[in-house]
């Protein structure tokens, strides 16, 4: 009986004892991927801002390269590349609900970047009023990501090719993938037939996709992971099927974004873009990976105001900068009154954008009525004749 007593002692101690040091590894490991994946949007934002520098300042110079020959493009694409690496390395640490949110990170940076390289002066009042939301927008981003962080589920399992095949065949995520693609299903036909080109329909089909793009960049970020400490998985066909659908979905993401680009303003897409896709792949985390597998009531609610603060940073953040209107140079002549000019047809004298910008090259139109036609002189053949073909009229000073 005493040695019995003793040996259950002895497990319960090295249980207990084991127990914090498993908790410590793993919050480490969470700490590791939320610094990379922050890292990583930083520099993206970074990136992508340079990118965008190059392009403004070759457009409004007299400059004839184009944008890829400058320094500054290919520094933007090496950042964006070193950015989109730290992303990717951060999902091997930690669980990919964790790291979804941590993209409010990109969007931070490119709110400070764009307050500090604002070309305008302002008042020191008229600056606070004109950026009070952005900083409050800011404020909440960082306290979400703080909770985000701090709280973030705790979930740690060896990405093998074993355990990614297991997760793919459990009814959870067949029935999940079932729900999902009926739903993408529905939205595309929706989108495409039936023309509903409705923000909220393309960013639904955009997160959608992105669920999948995430799951996959978790099991390959976690594969090559433990391929690196010794046990190679790379052998697996799972590791391949993924890497397809893993550029599929993205291509598919870019190409629903450039659409949803083109009708709606970039602002609100980044915002309304941000929660639809950072909730549905906290979803798609929970049932694939089962992220929140062991976490408390507290723990679970405490992440999820987390997710709505940084949701409401986010808004405040892109709900201050302003909408871009369109210029639309033209001649107005509808304020002349008693002259029939072509905007009483909706039409508009346009200038030419082929090479350079000239005013006055008329829109080809030919419903146009005779009344819009140019005016015609007739010809009148030449006669030989003494007198000049025309009158000269001799103007009076008191005229």
């Amino acid at each position: 009986m005493e040695n019995d007593q003793s040996l259950q002692l002895q497990e319960i101690a090295v249980t207990t004892a084991a127990a914090p040091a498993d908790n410590f590894f793993s919050y480490k490991d969470n700490l590791i991927g939320a610094l990379l994946a922050i890292f990583g949007h930083l520099i993206i934002s970074i990136a992508l801002n340079l990118q965008k520098y190059s392009h403004i300042r070759l457009t409004g110079s007299k400059d004839p390269r184009s944008y890829f020959k400058t320094k500054t493009w290919w520094l933007g694409l090496f950042l964006l590349l070193v950015g989109e690496l730290g992303v990717f390395s951060s999902y091997a640490f930690a669980p990919l609900s964790l790291i979804a949110p941590l993209s409010a990170v990109s969007l931070i940076a490119s709110s400070i970047i764009g307050i500090i390289f604002i070309k305008e002066k302002w008042k020191p009042k008229e600056f606070l009023r004109r950026y009070i939301l952005s900083f409050i927008g800011c404020g909440l981003a960082v306290a979400g990501t703080y909770l985000l962080i701090t709280f973030g589920p705790n979930s740690h399992e060896k990405m093998t090719g074993e355990n990614i095949v297991k997760h793919l065949v459990s009814w959870p995520f067949l029935l999940y993938m079932l729900v999902e693609i009926l739903a993408f299903c529905f939205l595309l036909y929706f989108y495409k037939e039936k023309n509903a080109n409705y923000m909220i329909v393309i960013l639904l089909l955009v997160a959608l996709l992105g669920s999948t793009t995430v799951v996959t960049v978790k099991a390959l970020a976690g594969m090559i992971f433990v391929s690196i400490r010794g046990t190679m998985q790379l052998g697996y066909p799972i590791f391949y099927i993924m890497v397809v659908c893993m550029v599929a979905t993205a291509v598919a993401q870019a190409s629903f974004l450039t659409q949803a680009s083109q009708l709606y303003d970039s602002a609100l897409i980044a915002s309304v873009n941000y929660i639809l896709s950072t909730t549905i792949a906290i979803s798609a985390g929970a049932v694939f990976y089962l992220d929140f597998r062991g976490e408390n009531i507290l723990h679970v609610s405490m992440f999820a105001l987390g997710c709505l603060i940084a949701f409401l940073g986010v808004f405040l953040i892109t709900r201050n900068r302003k909408k871009s209107k369109s210029f639309e140079p033209y001649v107005a002549m509808n304020s002349m009154p008693g002259l029939h000019s072509m905007h009483d047809n909706g039409s508009a004298i346009q200038p030419d954008f082929g090479t350079s910008f000239s005013y006055g090259a008329l829109e080809s139109n030919d419903s146009l009525s005779e009344i819009y036609a140019p005016a015609t002189l007739p010809v009148v053949p030449e006669e030989a004749s003494s007198s000049p073909p025309y009158k000269v009229l001799d103007h009076n000073k008191t005229e």
